[in-house]
């Protein structure tokens, strides 16, 4: 034991989790009965080795179906033991529960892939408010809520992932300059991101979204929140060298996009996975394309 325990010293956390053939890393994935979170867990279960990898969903019945059917996909051909678990992450109690639950089977965990996320159809009728709270209530807020239960469960050298989006970018044509600058200050808080969201929503009450600076996409909006805050959380969780990003999947051809991106499940799984599995220290607190980072203004 001690010969091993001076050999991990100086191997990165992270990796001596891939040699150990004691230690089961935990992953879990939310949002994940399909679409990109489904790929996310299969793409995982092929590239991770004696772990345990959570496919967590909303609804238990379609969360434990999708299970069966991955399975049945991979026709035994997994490393790792998939399990599921029930997550609501716009539901305190639901979030609470699985926090519980963890830290009882497991002790922690390793990996956090936020996955989950809600978009309106092009064509939505609900009222501009009405998809600026409910967007932000999922793609932010509920993500925010998972962290700040399940981050303390971390173990040192994991790995988390935000999959957010290109939409959510800081682009000059959608956001004014005044709001660009501010969401970019290096000592941006998560005050200053909340302030963010709620002032979107009051433009989108008094329908002047394009008059305060903001788009008129509540989607938009409520991934660069995400964004920012991964930037943030990258810095403070630096010190137990756990490794945040946030990442585009791409245009992929789910029930989300109305099946209208060109990539497939696979493919937009896999920089997601990636990160999730990231051996290197770098890229930290980025923001991810297609394996490689890119601007979060342009």
């Amino acid at each position: 034991m001690k010969r091993i325990f001076v050999v991990s010293l100086f191997i990165p956390s992270f990796v001596s989790y891939l040699i150990s053939s004691v230690f089961r890393r935990t992953l879990k994935v939310t949002g994940a009965n399909k679409g990109i979170g489904y790929g996310i867990v299969k793409t995982l279960a092929h590239n991770v080795t004696n772990g345990v990898i959570y496919l967590t969903a909303r609804d238990k019945s379609r969360g434990e179906a999708a299970l069966q059917e991955l399975k049945k996909e991979l026709d035994g051909k997994s490393h790792s033991e998939l399990r599921f678990h029930q997550l609501d992450i716009t539901d305190k109690k639901s979030v609470e529960e699985f926090k519980a639950y963890l830290r009882k089977e497991h002790d922690g965990f390793d990996v956090l892939v936020n996955n989950a996320g809600f978009a309106f159809k092009h064509n939505a009728t609900e009222a501009a408010v009405v998809q600026a709270r409910v967007t932000i209530g999922v793609n932010y807020e509920g993500t925010k809520q998972v962290c700040d239960a399940l981050f303390p469960l971390i173990r040192n050298g994991g790995r988390v992932v935000n999959v957010a989006s290109q939409m959510g970018l800081m682009k000059r044509d959608r956001y004014s300059e005044e709001i660009i600058k501010k969401m970019t200050n290096p000592n941006l808080t998560v005050q200053g991101i909340e302030e963010f969201c709620n002032d979107y929503i009051k433009a989108a009450e008094e329908n002047k979204r394009k008059e305060r600076g903001y788009p008129e996409s509540a989607y938009c909006v409520s991934k660069t929140a995400l964004a920012a805050l991964t930037f943030i959380q990258a810095k403070e969780m630096k010190a137990r060298d756990i490794i945040v990003n946030a990442c585009c999947p791409g245009y992929v051809n789910t029930d989300m996009t109305s099946h209208k991106g060109p990539l497939t499940i696979e493919e937009g799984a896999d920089t997601p996975a990636y990160l999730a599995t990231l051996e290197d220290k770098e890229p930290c607190g980025k923001f991810v394309y297609l394996r490689k980072v890119i601007d979060f203004v342009c």
